[in-house]
């Protein structure tokens, strides 16, 4: 007799969240703004940034993405973080040591207003919003989260680009003391990713802060993290504390580290497979069933445009 025994990362349907529940919560917390902020920020788990007003805050309740959604639990205990450590569950069992407040973002490179900015100035309340959006990542495995943040293109303009910025570059925290993956040369650490700028206007890419209507837990990225739905997941780079704007294409830390297998773009591409794995399946977690992976991660009609052109073979 056969035993089939599924991947530890194929999760039973019965734990994803009920689509009527996360409704409700959703109503829940509308509701509670309408109100006049009679609920603090504490009770209904939402960032705690100084200030934060959440008047802006919108719900994406018609996205059709909404009843597909992944459970929180899997959402923040399956991770990659490699700073935390190289396991999937090791950035939720070091997640304490990550020290997040006070957080602060240096603004470098071709802008005009350069400079070192707090969190909770950077974020600006009335740009807030919740989006849907899948995170794909290149092991062949998938979820969909409510994120929680700004679209990246008008808060870079905050800064206002010069006509030499070609590309943003990102920088993760350097800290071994709190991030104990980086205390082993799995890379060269820091942590940096990069985009065309083109690419970081584009209306998807966002900085996220939360994700089910909650702070943005330090094993997913907190208290910063970018999230580019169109592209493999280790492109949406963790606890960032540098935005670089560069007129050359930024060295990428999976690109230096292994360039045959992690390209700069690194689009969702179903016809480029992984040289050690095929990329045009992949597994939802909390589904046993492989599906077709879509190209551009399903996002197409919003982004190919971006690529009109390029050979996405040999600019993967």
């Amino acid at each position: 007799m056969l035993i089939k025994i599924p991947p530890r990362h194929a999760l039973r349907e019965s734990e994803v969240t009920d689509y009527s529940v996360y409704l409700q919560r959703r109503e829940f917390i509308k509701k509670s703004l309408a109100m006049g902020g009679g609920i603090g920020l504490a009770a209904t788990g939402l960032p705690a940034f100084a200030k934060l007003d959440l008047s802006g805050y919108r719900v994406a309740e018609d996205n059709p993405l909404m009843a597909e959604l992944t459970k929180e639990k899997s959402i923040t205990s399956y991770n990659n973080f490699y700073e935390l450590g190289t396991d999937k569950k090791d950035p939720k069992k070091n997640a304490a040591m990550l020290k997040t407040d006070p957080w602060s973002v240096s603004i470098e490179g071709e802008c005009e207003k350069p400079g070192v900015i707090a969190l909770e100035d950077l974020i600006r309340p009335q740009d807030l919003e919740e989006r849907i959006y899948r995170l794909r990542c290149v092991e062949a495995w998938s979820m969909v989260v409510p994120w929680m943040g700004v679209e990246l293109g008008p808060l870079l303009q905050r800064f206002q680009p010069t006509s030499k910025a070609k590309y943003v570059e990102f920088t993760t925290l350097h800290d071994p003391a709190s991030l104990p993956g980086q205390r082993f040369p799995v890379l060269d650490w820091p942590y940096v990713e990069g985009l065309r700028i083109d690419e970081a206007m584009n209306p998807l890419s966002m900085l996220v802060v939360g994700l089910y209507g909650k702070q943005l837990p330090n094993q997913n990225g907190a208290p910063l993290r970018l999230v580019v739905p169109w592209k493999y997941g280790f492109k949406s780079i963790k606890s960032i504390v540098k935005i670089r704007f560069t007129e050359t294409q930024p060295d990428t830390s999976w690109n230096l580290s292994a360039s045959k297998e992690y390209g700069f773009y690194s689009n969702v591409n179903p016809e480029v497979d992984h040289p050690r794995w095929s990329q045009a399946r992949e597994r939802r977690i909390g589904e046993l069933r492989k599906r077709k992976t879509l190209p551009f991660n399903g996002y197409a009609d919003q982004v190919a445009a971006l690529y009109s052109g390029m050979d996405l073979k040999r600019n993967f």
